[in-house]
């Protein structure tokens, strides 16, 4: 349905070309995930960073170099079929039996960083043990936080009108901005 939509000329017209954010000005902020994608940044947590026995998920990664809402729309349509497709492979090599890793408990002293793709690009997760191994601090950074001024350059030069169209096309979190 989504790519029917994006096919519609009225929907062509008001999403091609508006609130464009280019490779440069996407790489110079640090965007993330499927925006990032939408400016022709290659990045993927997914595919770049994989968790332990997940090395050989074929991840694909769609990637447009247009930078504007219609592309960050197209990204949303192609990271659906994509994440499918990977899910699926993942399952089929998933080991029967019981889990392979048992849980030992908390290291004292340590610090622990853990990266996920999820659906607005890396979310970053830090904890913090004391001496007797309890968590002492606990961070997460939510993509929200390096994604927002891309829409700022975004809407540079654009109407007023178009500022509800190009902040969905971003799709930022409020909530996640403030973790």
């Amino acid at each position: 349905m989504a790519s029917v939509a994006l096919d519609v000329p009225s929907v062509l017209l008001r999403f091609e070309g508006t609130g464009t954010l280019s490779t440069a000005d996407a790489k110079m902020l640090g965007i993330l995930g499927p925006a990032a994608r939408a400016s022709g940044l290659d990045i993927d947590a997914r595919r770049d960073l994989p968790p332990p026995g997940c090395s050989n998920a074929n991840i694909d990664v769609a990637v447009f170099p247009y930078g504007d809402v219609l592309s960050r729309a197209r990204i949303r349509v192609e990271e659906i079929k994509h994440s499918i497709a990977a899910a699926r492979g993942l399952l089929q090599e998933l080991p029967e039996g019981p889990q392979l890793a048992q849980c030992t408990g908390s290291t004292p002293n340590s610090v622990a960083v853990g990266i996920i793709e999820g659906p607005r690009g890396a979310t970053t997760q830090i904890g913090v043990t004391g001496s007797d191994g309890q968590l002492v601090d606990y961070r997460v950074v939510e993509p929200s936080l390096l994604n927002w001024p891309g829409l700022a350059f975004a809407m540079r030069g654009q109407q007023i009108s178009d500022f509800p169209l190009c902040n969905k096309s971003f799709d930022l979190s409020y909530a996640g901005h403030d973790l």
